[in-house]
């Protein structure tokens, strides 16, 4: 059964069913579709049944009779979808036969299933315009707003589908879409895969789910790089009979390319019932222009992740470069060392034996000190915060260090408060950036005046605890302290690996404390290290048990 809907004018929501073979006049004396409209004639226009098809003709009206927003000066067949316009009164001529839906939420049509022809079909002047043309002022304000609101997603957000999630927000907030969603082409451009899929209203039943596309529609787009706008797409006679657009819910509907200079990223499609609302060709231009800034959008988290992969790669390749330089210095240290043992061994002359071992292992001690500051600086960890006995730790850290004091002929001077309250820190973080800075100090003092200080204080005022190590070595440039906690950079030639004040600085912030330095050229450098006691400025912890526990209640 073929109807008129009318879809604006002071009768909406009237239906008028169509007889086979009776002439029907349209007007406000009319018998068959009378309408209340004062601004239309009272014999306005007539349609008129010919083999299955329906004409329509104006009769001489005062202010004419309009389809698809051409005024019309001879008899013109009409198809399901047409828009007929008489005064004020906008009438849908179409079929009400139900449409059936598949379980997808997005369904390419088949090659000749659904293509359609590509037009434009509202004009830009006022009698022939759905909508009426907004004020020229507000409508540069609200293209301003759109596009404001897309150039602020554009450099903020990394994750592509996260992007468009953002840029469909947009749209939907400012276009009247039913429904709408993005298709992104393949790498291989050979299809195209719906990215996001969004519905007006949630909880639509099951029939509106599903979103015909023309694959016409889709492949002009992509590969010509313009906008479509289609507001009557019955009139193609190559639509099955069983697809939704065969009902007069026939859908205003653009689609626009999302472009970036000469490449075609995918389309954005909006469409709406032509009941509730008929896009403009103005706003297809502002949706090319979305789809431009989403395309812009794109490429910025391509290049970003480029640029992220190159950075990778660089760091990687200092990384290697510089563990590759440590390494060979410290095999060729041992190397050396082991020939001065066989020299020892073969001339039976253990002085020279102890020399040899004495090389191999310190540069042991190096391998194992780079091992150990490499993973903690790779490795992404939270502090295993327990209650710890910080003086104790401090203890230790002087016999371990003991050795090599005695060995330069370097003083190492302790000042451990006697008062320390059992501090929540990760034990073994604490241990490795401590140790770092006892050893970078010894590294720094001359042998025989070589004077190196550790102090431990606590501020109960402030929860605070500071350990400070200092040395009366010959200080750093303002130049070398800029660098000081950049990875790989050395003081100490081939000595140093570039990774301990840096993993120093990592437990610190782990710990949510600070590190400071004092240092000038020759008068020494002092490094203090401020720890919270406050369980509540801590982050979080990964809760297990480490060495220094204190048990007792």
């Amino acid at each position: 059964m073929l109807v008129l809907q009318v879809l604006q004018g002071p009768d909406k929501g009237r239906r008028f069913e169509l007889p086979d073979h009776e002439p029907q006049q349209i007007g406000r004396s009319s018998e068959a579709l009378p309408l209340s409209d004062q601004t239309i004639s009272r014999r306005h226009a007539e349609l008129t049944p010919d083999d299955g098809q329906w004409y329509i003709k104006d009769l001489k009206s005062s202010n004419g009779t309009f389809v698809n927003g051409v005024r019309i000066s001879n008899r013109q067949r009409l198809r399901p979808g047409d828009q007929v316009r008489v005064g004020t009164t906008l009438l849908l001529y179409g079929d009400a036969a139900p449409a059936p839906a598949g379980p997808r939420p997005v369904r390419v049509a088949k090659r000749g299933e659904l293509d359609i022809s590509v037009e434009h079909t509202v004009a830009s002047n006022d009698e022939s315009m759905i909508m009426s043309t907004p004020d020229p002022n507000d409508a540069a304000a609200f293209q301003l707003n759109v596009i404001y609101e897309l150039t602020g997603l554009i450099g903020t957000i990394t994750d592509k589908q996260q992007l468009l999630e953002k840029v469909m927000d947009v749209i939907f907030g400012y276009f009247k879409a039913d429904r709408g969603f993005i298709l992104l082409q393949d790498k291989d451009e050979t299809g195209s895969e719906p990215t996001v899929v969004r519905h007006r209203v949630a909880g639509k039943p099951a029939p509106d789910k599903q979103i015909t596309v023309s694959r016409t529609i889709v492949s002009y787009v992509t590969r010509r790089g313009v906008g479509i706008l289609s507001a009557n797409a019955m009139n193609d006679s190559r639509f099955s009979s069983g697809d939704s657009v065969q009902n007069y819910g026939i859908r205003s509907a653009m689609c626009v390319p999302i472009k970036y200079k000469d490449k075609v990223y995918g389309v954005i499609h909006l469409d709406s019932m032509v009941a509730n609302y008929t896009y403009t060709e103005d706003q297809l231009t502002l949706l090319t222009a979305i789809g431009v800034q989403t395309g812009l959008a794109l490429a910025n988290t391509e290049l970003m992740d480029a640029r992220l992969k190159s950075e990778r790669l660089a760091a990687v390749g200092q990384t290697v470069a510089s563990l590759s330089h440590s390494i060979k210095n410290i095999l060729q240290g041992m190397r050396g060392g082991a020939d001065v043992v066989e020299l020892g061994m073969r001339k039976n002359n253990m002085r020279v034996l102890k020399n040899g071992w004495d090389i191999v292992a310190r540069n042991q001690d190096r391998i194992y000190e780079l091992a150990m500051n490499m993973l903690a600086y790779s490795k992404q960890r939270r502090p295993e915060i327990v209650m710890t006995n910080l003086g104790q730790l401090l203890s230790e850290i002087v016999e371990l260090s003991q050795q090599q004091f005695d060995a330069k002929r370097a003083a190492l001077l302790t000042d451990i408060a006697s008062d320390l309250p059992p501090a929540p820190i990760d034990p073994s973080g604490i241990h490795q950036a401590v140790l770092n800075l006892v050893t970078n100090a010894l590294d720094a003092v001359e042998p025989e005046s070589g004077v190196v200080s550790l102090r431990c204080d606590y501020n109960e005022e402030q929860e605070l605890i500071q350990i400070s190590v200092a040395d009366n070595g010959t200080g750093m440039s303002p130049q070398t302290l800029k660098k000081l906690f950049e990875p790989f950079h050395s003081t100490k030639g081939l000595k140093g690996t570039g990774l301990g004040l840096v993993v120093t600085k990592k437990v610190v912030d782990e710990h949510g404390g600070t590190i400071d330095v004092q240092s000038s050229p020759g008068e020494g450098t002092t490094f203090v290290l401020t720890l919270p006691v406050n369980a509540e400025a801590l982050p979080a912890s990964a809760d297990t048990h480490g060495p220094y526990t204190e048990l007792d209640d």
